[in-house]
């Protein structure tokens, strides 16, 4: 089990999402919740493509955080 960082951005009329770690693995769908479900199948169809390809499966190292700013 491992736990990858995902971006979700909105944009005009849906969200897009990607994994910093995972390059290349993208999705996009109608609300926030649905791109992040639609990600998690993206990364695990992606790591499972590495694994029958035998190619080592990088492991997560970036991760996010919300900083405070006064504006």
């Amino acid at each position: 089990m491992a736990k990858y960082t995902i971006i979700i951005e909105k944009g005009e009329g849906n969200y897009s999402a990607y994994c910093p770690d995972l390059h290349g693995v993208v999705s996009a769908g109608v609300t926030e919740e649905e791109t992040a479900e639609l990600m998690k199948e993206a990364i695990e169809l992606h790591l499972e493509g590495l694994n029958e390809d035998r190619i080592p499966i990088p492991k997560p190292t970036i991760s996010a955080r919300y900083v405070e700013v006064v504006v």
